[in-house]
């Protein structure tokens, strides 16, 4: 083959490789910076067309005056690209047109992990139809090279667990919160948007969907399953206050947002939502808007990777590794990769920090241990910290490895009682991360 030829879908493609970009937000005005600003990229890849609603409002005058900027989806595909970058993100009408790249025999560099934890099946068996690729590094972990980590660079292993932190936004807020002092995780949110870690409605960070999405990716490059991310327990930070972090110190532990799934059997337990992490992990000692990702191997053990997981230029240096990838890829190579469905069972059983916040009376505690007495749950340990009123006070139980859906139950009868003034907290202890 000659140098000047590579493959971008059913045949081989004259180098440079036509780039057409849907979008151009924070993340694709860096996509576009990259290649216009590094020349020594222009015998490989050329940016040649740029769609975005309201076009005249978006177009950049440092971008070269031969690339077509339209607000018309059907101009960028007439133009026969041979690579289209998505990173406008959502389902519809992304999804149609992805689809619509891969059926043209185009490949697709996305960011877009609510996509491919929708329809990733789908889309990966498009491909391997259209013998072109669809390549996602930048939809997990922003400029951590993740997802290539995982699926070259660890392909000889039998992953068995995933575990990580993959939202920037609800790390930032926790571990300023842990930072000390009586933040509120309103005031800290309000930081995060300023600092632009967070959205105007940050509720898919903190209520768990962002990291869910991610994750079913995560699955689906580790053990080639395919998650529904309706199956998957998400659990919300926001209950999360400074007295949480105070009690966790106590036990040695800090308070993340984990994203966990590991393989059981011919199943998977997943989660997504606050745990207790020791302070001395890779998770607990994870800091501001950075990710963490530890994957278990049955042959390599342990392995790690950690980075910036927010913001446009790290997130644009995964999708422009992507194009490189493709530019590289030899004549006749296509997609191959499948998802299978995979399956969500219930949690193993797990040690669990429980908080309280009632109005202090005697009996209290009795009352709390007949009810984890009743479902078979022994409680492990109480803390209660001295300096809080008495008609609003926080206290902490730890219980030993039970299953969740014990403790729920026990929980529920707990928190019908008078005394409650907030709903019990349960955390899970993952003491072996």
């Amino acid at each position: 083959m000659d140098k000047k030829t590579a493959a971008s879908g059913s045949g081989p493609r004259r180098l440079p490789l036509r780039v057409a970009l849907l979008g151009f937000g924070t993340v694709g005005a860096a996509v576009a910076r990259i290649l216009v600003e590094r020349p020594e990229l222009a015998d490989r890849l050329q940016l040649t067309h740029v769609f975005n609603r309201d076009v005249a409002r978006k177009r950049a005058a440092w971008v070269p005056s031969t690339v077509t900027w339209t607000e018309n989806v059907d101009d960028l595909f007439a133009s026969l690209p041979d690579i289209v970058v998505e990173v406008i993100g959502g389902v519809d009408p992304v999804g149609g047109w992805v689809r619509r790249a891969l059926e043209r025999g185009a490949s697709v560099v996305t960011a877009n992990k609510v996509l491919l934890a929708a329809q990733g099946p789908d889309l990966l068996q498009l491909a391997a139809a259209n013998h072109t690729q669809i390549r996602f590094e930048a939809a997990v972990g922003g400029g951590v090279p993740l997802i290539h980590g995982v699926r070259e660079g660890l392909a000889g292993d039998n992953l068995r667990r995933v575990a990580g932190i993959l939202n920037g936004t609800s790390n930032y807020v926790l571990s300023r919160m842990a930072g000390g002092g009586d933040e509120t995780m309103a005031s800290v949110l309000d930081d995060a948007r300023r600092l632009g870690y967070a959205e105007a409605d940050p509720s898919a960070d903190i209520d768990g969907d962002d990291a869910g999405s991610k994750l079913v990716v995560l699955a689906g490059i580790a053990f080639h399953r395919h998650l529904r991310l309706v199956d998957i327990p998400r659990r919300s930070i926001r209950p999360i206050t400074a007295a949480d972090f105070r009690y966790a110190r106590s036990l040695g532990c800090t308070i993340r947002q984990i994203s966990l799934v590991e393989a059981k059997g011919d199943a998977f337990h997943a989660f997504v939502g606050p745990a207790l992490v020791p302070a001395g992990s890779s998770f607990g000692r994870n800091e501001g808007a950075n990710n963490v990702v530890t994957l278990f191997g049955q042959y390599g053990g342990e392995s790690s990777f950690s980075g910036a997981g927010a913001g446009g230029p790290a997130t644009a240096v995964a999708v422009v590794s992507d194009l490189l990838a493709l530019a590289q890829r030899q004549a006749g190579e296509g997609g191959g990769e499948q998802w299978l469905p995979g399956r969500v069972v219930p949690p193993p059983a797990r040690p669990y920090y429980v908080r309280f916040v009632v109005r202090d009376r005697p009996g209290i505690l009795a009352f709390i241990a007949a009810a984890l007495a009743r479902q078979s749950i022994n409680l492990d340990a109480v803390l209660q910290e001295p300096g809080y009123p008495k008609d609003a006070l926080p206290f902490v139980i730890t219980v030993e490895a039970c299953e969740e859906s014990a403790l729920l139950k026990a929980l529920a009868e707990i928190g019908a009682a008078d005394f409650d003034v907030e709903p019990p907290l349960a955390l899970p202890m993952l003491l072996g991360v």
